[in-house]
């Protein structure tokens, strides 16, 4: 059996001690005015003066920091986490520069926190399962599933629900699922939450929709409470767990799902869709990200790269819904409210989401890269006449197979 070797993360939930939670109120009010000090720095030195401050400079500027005498509080907790907020502000910029994400933001207090601590700030024992934080002692953990390496770095997150979390950063050895000589095309949609391209259909759970009204009703209590209040506090807590149970149990829907999928085929073929693009549609936006495609996109890349698997990713602009599964016709127009529709051409009557999930399936030369095998890149800059020609090429591929 060939093995692999991934850098992975396992999230445990984590019980603090009153002690332990008062401390780490100080290490994520420490790591929240670094990473924020060091932003409003970078932001104003390019504002200003067109002139970038890099991460080494921050390093030697948050020594500085130290020694004033309003911010010696900083020397009260580990340097590590604060130091790692330099990092971590730094990979914010780097995936802004590139085009990745958005330029980077303030944290907030109410928002999630995160400590973030490296092989010099732990102590970790493998027979008892013991892990020993610096400033933080010994800590309380669930170990829900198992590992064997060493962690590297160790992040601890507490939840605007109140609830902490830790996340270990490892170097799993994973073996590879067998082959199964079988191939699916996959189309996300929001009245099911996938049909594959053998006919299966997978429902949409509509975890959020299920829960609008509890969380309007939550909603409403604390509109009606003085802002900053011990109540509003509280209501504000009831609001945040019901979403992290909304999110949780779609995280759960689509951890099996992509799960049995890895299990049962070598290829999946998927659409590199653009979410954030999709969003923009308020009339969808709600609906589209209650489906989670974001997290069912980066779900099947790591576990086809943990498994052995290809993922093979098909350009957004191929027309998988207009075209015919059957001999390759491209209809001119097929408007969102057309579920099914039949073939001018060759008279296949199709249901939308299946066909497209069949043209998905075989869409080879439409691949673009993609984590987990080796697959064709499509040039962004294509001629419109170039995609034309391998539709129709792909069409005629596809009518010699049903002859």
């Amino acid at each position: 059996m060939y093995t692999i070797n991934v850098k992975t993360r396992y999230r445990f939930r984590f019980y603090p001690t009153d002690a332990q939670a008062g401390e780490l109120a100080r290490v994520f009010g420490c790591c929240r005015y670094v990473y924020n000090w060091a932003l409003r720095l970078r932001s104003d030195a390019w504002r200003t003066e067109q002139k970038r401050i890099s991460y080494s400079d921050t390093s030697t500027m948050l020594t500085t920091l130290k020694q004033q005498e309003a911010t010696t509080w900083l020397t009260e907790v580990s340097c590590v986490p604060t130091q790692q907020a330099l990092r971590h502000l730094q990979t914010a910029f780097l995936n802004f520069w590139a085009k990745r994400g958005r330029y980077p933001s303030f944290k907030k207090k109410r928002n999630r926190q995160s400590a973030e601590y490296t092989r010099s700030a732990f102590k970790w024992d493998s027979i008892n399962k013991n892990l020993v934080l610096s400033g933080l002692g010994r800590l309380d953990i669930r170990w829900s599933r198992e590992f064997k390496s060493a962690p590297t770095t160790v992040t601890i997150i507490k939840e605007p629900s109140g609830r902490y979390y830790i996340t270990l950063c490892l170097d799993e050895v994973f073996e590879k699922l067998p082959k199964t000589e079988k191939t699916v095309g996959v189309d996300l949609g929001v009245n099911r939450l996938a049909t594959l391209s053998n006919g299966e259909r997978i429902a949409n759970p509509r975890y959020l929709g299920g829960n609008l009204s509890k969380l309007a009703r939550l909603q409403r209590v604390l509109a009606r409470r003085k802002k900053g209040s011990g109540r509003w506090q509280r209501q504000r807590v009831k609001i945040a767990r019901l979403h992290e149970h909304v999110g949780n149990c779609r995280r759960d829907t689509l951890n099996k799902f992509t799960t049995d999928l890895v299990r049962r085929f070598d290829v999946i073929g998927i659409e590199d869709l653009n979410v954030r693009g999709m969003t923009a549609n308020h009339c969808l936006a709600r609906a589209i990200n209650d489906v989670g495609m974001g997290m069912f996109r980066g779900m099947v890349d790591y576990k086809c790269e943990r498994y052995g698997k290809t993922v093979k990713l098909v350009d957004r602009f191929f027309p998988s819904s207009k075209l015919c599964s059957a001999c390759g016709h491209v209809v001119e127009s097929l408007p969102l409210d057309t579920r099914e529709w039949d073939c001018p051409k060759c008279g296949a009557h199709h249901d939308r989401d299946e066909n497209a999930a069949k043209n998905l399936n075989m869409a080879e030369g439409h691949s673009v890269t993609a984590r987990g095998g080796e697959v064709r890149r499509q040039r962004a800059s294509a001629p419109r006449r170039t995609l034309r020609r391998s539709v129709n090429q792909l069409g005629a591929d596809c009518a010699l197979v049903h002859d």
